[in-house]
């Protein structure tokens, strides 16, 4: 992997961090409150996983119309999401508990969605939070094929109308991910990532495939065993699960770091960025519909993406509270702070910019 430095360009880069830093411990040593999850994410974890995993029982126990199967597929399509944005996604960030084991075993909610714990670690944790929007390093704007997410990466006449069919795409990411989990692997493990973890790639290699064996045997194999459905009757039903839960993700995901005024910084030279970590998140992330109380629950605080990239280590469940803190500090400081006020004003944006980044520069003329 590349080595990539940051470096301020003014002592104010340096004291924005340090500030902020401190304004946002303030807030939890005058509240009192751990910047860990609460009971609100033990409910909510509750909730998501049954919103996942019940409507799979109702579907092996009681005998129903495959209309009604397809919709409990939607359903489960939007409970696996839920697990994934408000579960697995503070757990992994070691946010959801003070403790260790509680954050492996809710981190482990990731094999209950066919993909791997330890490749989300390394592309979300490692690359994307400390690379965020750098083309070649952040795997979540890596253009593939028809989908061009980067400004730095080759454009190709296709990507021209990528702004009608990407959520197409979008909706086969978790599919994708299942597949490519193998190749991602190998390439982590070339680069030498698996064994500065002091992990044995022999064992971690062995773990990703009895998870994916373990996975493809409930999810397809038990209702195969215990139900009427043909399999392609269980294939269409597990498609469709995937692509509403990976419409949903990425969708989500989109909002925060396509969208006008997210910024996708280059080198400076080589190895080099030319700002404050601290900066660069601040900059190359958007926040949006922040006061809609209801998206915010379901999608984990993911509307709150500037908080979150700033300080993974606290629970989503505090985002909306330390927020004001985070745009006044930026604010004082002459930042700008990015934010879209509803959904719909972010999605938008981002089609809106999906339709820039397709467009040849000769054209933008």
């Amino acid at each position: 992997m590349r080595d990539i430095r940051f470096r301020c360009q003014d002592t104010a880069q340096a004291q924005f961090g340090t500030i902020l830093r401190k304004n946002v411990d303030n807030y939890f040593k005058e509240t009192g409150i751990s910047p860990k999850g609460n009971w609100e994410i033990r409910l909510k974890s509750a909730m998501m996983f049954a919103l996942y995993l019940l409507p799979f029982v109702a579907l092996l126990v009681i005998p129903m119309p495959g209309w009604l199967a397809l919709v409990l597929a939607v359903v489960m399509g939007v409970g696996n999401a839920g697990v994934g944005m408000g579960v697995m996604h503070d757990a992994v960030h070691g946010a959801y508990s003070r403790r260790r084991w509680v954050n492996e075993l809710m981190g482990g909610s990731m094999y209950l969605l066919g993909s791997n714990v330890l490749n989300w670690k390394l592309q979300h944790n490692l690359k994307h939070h400390t690379y965020t929007n750098i083309e070649g390093l952040d795997n979540d704007i890596s253009s593939h094929g028809p989908i061009r997410l980067s400004e730095n990466a080759p454009i190709y006449r296709i990507h021209r109308y990528q702004h009608w069919y990407a959520f197409l795409f979008y909706g086969l990411v978790t599919l994708s991910k299942m597949v490519k989990d193998f190749s991602q692997f190998f390439a982590y493990n070339k680069e030498g990532i698996i064994r500065e973890r002091r992990l044995n790639p022999s064992f971690e290699f062995a773990k990703l495939v009895a998870s994916k064996v373990a996975y493809i045997a409930i999810i397809i194999g038990l209702p195969l065993l215990l139900t009427d459905y043909n399999l392609w009757q269980i294939l269409a039903g597990f498609f469709l699960m995937h692509w509403v839960a990976s419409c949903i993700l990425s969708t989500i995901f989109q909002l925060a770091h396509v969208v006008e005024g997210a910024q996708q910084p280059v080198e400076k030279s080589p190895g080099l960025i030319d700002n404050d970590w601290m900066v660069h998140e601040l900059q190359t992330t958007a926040n949006f519909a922040r006061k809609n109380r209801l998206l915010n629950w379901y999608i984990g605080g993911l509307n709150f993406q500037i908080e979150h990239h700033l300080f993974p280590h606290i629970s989503h469940v505090h985002y909306r509270h330390i927020a004001p803190i985070v745009e006044q500090t930026a604010h004082e400081f002459g930042y700008d702070y990015n934010v879209k006020n509803t959904f719909c004003n972010a999605l938008a944006s981002h089609v809106r910019r999906l339709k820039e980044l397709g467009t040849y520069p000769a054209e933008k003329e």
